[in-house]
């Protein structure tokens, strides 16, 4: 009788599901990006990877460089460029706050 070994994945389902969660996890990090843009990048990846079978890895490449590359197509120009602006400020603010917390006595 031949056991199944349950550790393994010869399917390299786990895989796929890591490179789609890291995917996913980038995309929403990038400037502009909101939920819309998440699905409708993850029912592309999805659906060709159901018709094909290829693991997305083989057809997409790294999850990190295709996130920047499918915000960089999803979402519009000018509001990514108004989103960076946004997290400009935000930073500006958070490392004056930082510097003011540094100041004895305050």
């Amino acid at each position: 009788m031949v056991r199944k070994d349950r550790t393994t994945d010869p399917t390299g389902e786990k895989d796929s599901e890591r490179w789609m969660a890291r995917f996913q996890v980038r995309l929403a990090m990038q400037p502009g990006v909101d939920r819309a843009v998440v699905l409708q990048a993850v029912k592309e990846v999805t659906a060709h990877c159901a018709e094909t079978g290829e693991h997305p890895h083989n057809r997409f490449g790294d999850p990190d460089a295709y996130a920047v590359e499918a915000a960089a197509r999803l979402v519009p120009a000018d509001r990514a460029a108004r989103a960076k602006r946004h997290n400009g400020v935000l930073r500006s603010v958070e490392s004056v706050v930082r510097k003011i917390r540094d100041v004895p006595g305050l």
